[in-house]
């Protein structure tokens, strides 16, 4: 089966041609144009797949649902003139290839997956369907969701869209690049360990984990089912916010998902009450942050001080635990989650196969690519009997160990600041030689999931190197209300 990427090259032709149209960067424009009647939905939509065409040099869709996209387009603008549209009526959004669509080919950027149709849509996803937002297309990632730069993909690495030589970030890249470069309003990510936030900071947007649980996963191609979260990634926060109170809230496929009432998260409060706000002393010890991110982060706390904020310096001495602890962890998920892959159940099979053992074997050794075997093999090897309680059992101990101090701190705290990375975006290609050094991109976004703590990488105005910088805010559980609040206000 060809692994081509599935694109619809037909000219994009709009409703009114004497219409110049502009790519709108928040959903508050899209809706105060749509009142006005100075432009449709349908308007808006060939704008972005214009602007997906002219930037396919991106790579950041795999798919493109045109003629859908078009047609949905086109029935929102009726009910918009009934007085019958939903909260997201006008909001072009693009999904991860994790993320499945009922009907729709998801591959999770993988071979083994390559032609697979979904028979159910993630609940995430229904939600926006369901309140009227367009759906675009489907968005390049790593391979299950396992990378920090999205090159480990069968369609190939996403570019930034500041720097094509750069990566786009990891695992939800062409999430992050898509609201970048203008080919959507806002995407669907998920985030295991900063997969929404790391690419977020790489391409100067707004990248929000929320609290586990909040959202359900089901539709969401597991990679590790205890750290796994669907969130969004916006121009602003205002959307993110927006998204949020839609996709969260109970479902009866999950029964993960917290009970707790949702709050009206798009309902921001002005950040009138000074806040408390912790930051590592370990993490600007580090001896691979680069100098000028460090300068940059630390500009920003002055200016919170200058706001009357209170920023404090604390000591995390599991800083240098949290890789080690999340990699034995997440593989060891890994392991048992994609077992099911084996040329039987559903997916590719091997051509070269003649008996059961032989489908298994060549089956997975065609489809998984290099980086999803590396840690199928190391989470199978921890979760052996021989070496299972000096890695596994241990990890999880230190994970407790994480979240009570991490709550701890947050008890006395607002908020705990870093930057999103310790470096801006690198050189495609640069990491792949020694792929821990690309792991340790994950350094300051990985706590928020072992914890399952919210958090949000939010762009700063300052860039090092012509690359944008994101300072990463996490806040206490399912107080997501209070974090978006705050990133939206904190330097007014």
């Amino acid at each position: 089966m060809s692994l081509r990427r599935e694109r619809t090259r037909r000219r994009v032709k709009t409703k009114n041609k004497s219409l110049k149209l502009k790519t709108f960067r928040s959903f508050s424009e899209v809706q105060k144009a749509l009142n006005s009647f100075s432009i449709t939905c349908l308007d808006i939509t060939n704008q972005y797949l214009e602007n997906i065409k002219k930037q396919d040099s991106l790579n950041a869709f795999i798919e493109i649902y045109e003629e859908e996209a078009l047609n949905s387009a086109k029935l929102i603008d009726k009910k918009i003139k009934q007085k019958k549209a939903g909260r997201l009526a006008g909001m072009v959004i693009a999904v991860k290839d994790n993320i499945c669509y009922s009907g729709h080919k998801v591959s999770a950027a993988s071979k083994i997956l390559d032609g697979f149709e979904s028979l159910y849509t993630a609940t995430a996803l229904q939600n926006l369907i369901d309140n009227d937002a367009i759906i675009i297309g489907r968005l390049n990632c790593d391979e299950f969701a396992m990378g920090s730069s999205n090159e480990n993909s069968i369609y190939g690495p996403v570019k930034n869209p500041h720097n094509h030589l750069k990566v786009a970030g990891g695992s939800s890249g062409g999430s992050a690049a898509a609201v970048s470069a203008g080919l959507c309003l806002a995407a669907l990510g998920s985030d295991t360990g900063g997969s929404v936030r790391q690419p977020a900071s790489f391409c100067g947007v707004f990248g929000l984990k929320p609290t586990y649980s909040r959202v359900s996963r089901h539709g969401l191609i597991a990679y590790a089912s205890s750290f796994d979260q669907i969130g969004p990634i916006t121009n602003n926060v205002e959307d993110a916010a927006l998204i949020l109170e839609i996709i969260s809230g109970k479902d009866n496929f999950d029964s993960t998902v917290s009970k707790k009432r949702i709050e009206e998260y798009s309902k921001l409060n002005p950040t009138k009450k000074k806040k408390k706000i912790a930051y590592f002393k370990e993490c600007f010890e580090l001896g691979f942050l680069n100098k000028e991110v460090a300068r940059a982060i630390k500009q920003q706390f002055l200016l919170l001080e200058k706001k009357g904020h209170i920023v404090e310096e604390v000591s995390f001495p599991y800083l240098d635990l949290l890789m080690p602890v999340y990699y034995v962890i997440t593989t060891a998920e890994a392991s048992s989650n994609l077992s099911r892959y084996d040329g039987v159940h559903y997916g590719n099979r091997s051509n070269i196969s003649n008996d059961l053992e032989s489908t298994y074997l060549n089956t997975r050794t065609e489809g998984f690519g290099e980086e999803v075997k590396r840690r199928v093999m190391l989470g199978t090897f921890v979760l052996s009997a021989e070496f299972s309680d000096a890695f596994y059992t241990k990890a999880m101990k230190i994970r407790r160990i994480i979240k009570e101090e991490t709550d701890k701190i947050l008890s006395k705290y607002d908020f705990i600041m870093s930057p999103t990375t310790p470096n801006v975006a690198f050189d495609i290609g640069k990491k792949n030689i020694d792929p821990t050094t690309a792991y340790y991109e994950d350094i300051f976004t990985v706590q928020a999931n072992l914890s399952g703590n919210p958090a949000i990488s939010v762009p700063i105005k300052e860039k090092v190197n012509n690359l944008p910088v994101g300072i990463h805010i996490m806040g206490d559980s399912f107080k997501e209300r209070d974090l978006l609040s705050f990133s939206k206000n904190m330097f007014n």
